[in-house]
């Protein structure tokens, strides 16, 4: 990734910086932290919780706060108390991936969220989409479930004829489409972000005249504090989805919304 050309002229950031080359044959840097990531949640659990204690130690107590939050504040209050059990797995498992994905973005040396990536987002999506409404037809059969989601109770008949294939679109495309796009637009303008004002300052400090390298600083300070600005972003971003994945499962299971 270079910052200038032979004339000095400084090359801003592209959608190229997110297509690093392959590292071996077809594998590339994406890939390779996408298993890292699983790696790394599995690994955290599995030592944090392979002696548990009635007082956890820090580890322990970590990955119970991890599973705490997915469980009662997502789970439990998106798809309610009677229902949210079965799903309890999934939401903490896709909490804690989308969190360790994103934040590779600012770990020194990777600097890489995964889900800048549309296809990572958009293959979860391939998983979930048909989840959210299997959940709901097995509840209520095909028929019941189909009206819960397209004819909201206490509205005229005639709005029907208008509202219904609103509800259609919304509801079987733009909901869960925008689940994966909120994430992926979000990691990807951050991750540029950085970019712009990372190596813009590396140009002004490196190839600019002397009267603009002190330019440089301002460059470097805004990308620190953009850093700590992405961070916590990563983790919203990570809990919008998975709260997200919550709220479409109890919609779908609710008998109507």
């Amino acid at each position: 990734m270079t910052t200038a050309l032979a004339d000095g002229t400084f090359v801003p950031p592209s959608t190229e910086d997110f297509f690093p080359p392959p590292i071996v044959g077809d594998i590339t840097k994406p890939m390779v932290l996408l298993v890292l990531s699983v790696v790394l949640i599995a690994a955290f659990f599995l030592i944090a919780m392979r002696r548990p204690e009635i007082v956890p130690g820090r580890l322990q107590f970590a990955a119970e706060s991890v599973y705490d939050f997915g469980r009662n504040t997502i789970a439990r209050e998106q798809i309610g108390g009677k229902d949210f059990r079965p799903y309890v797995p999934l939401i903490v498992t896709l909490f804690t991936f989308v969190l360790v994905n994103n934040i590779f973005g600012i770990i020194p040396l990777i600097q890489f969220p995964t889900m800048a990536h549309a296809g990572f987002p958009l293959a979860l999506l391939v998983v979930l989409y048909p989840l959210f409404h299997v959940v709901g037809i097995r509840r209520h059969g095909l028929g019941r479930y189909l009206k819960n989601q397209l004819f909201p109770p206490g509205v005229p008949k005639p709005v029907y004829l208008m509202l219904t294939p609103i509800e259609l679109f919304l509801r079987f495309f733009m909901d869960p489409l925008s689940l994966a796009i909120r994430v992926f637009a979000a990691m990807f303008a951050g991750h540029l972000i950085l970019l712009v004002f990372t190596l813009g300052g590396e140009f002004l400090l490196l190839e600019a005249s002397a009267a603009l390298k002190p330019v440089s600083l301002l460059a470097f300070a805004f990308a620190i504090a953009m850093t700590f600005l992405e961070a916590l972003v990563q983790v919203l971003q990570a809990y919008i989805f998975a709260l997200l994945t919550a709220n479409y499962i109890g919609r779908a299971l609710a008998a109507e919304h």
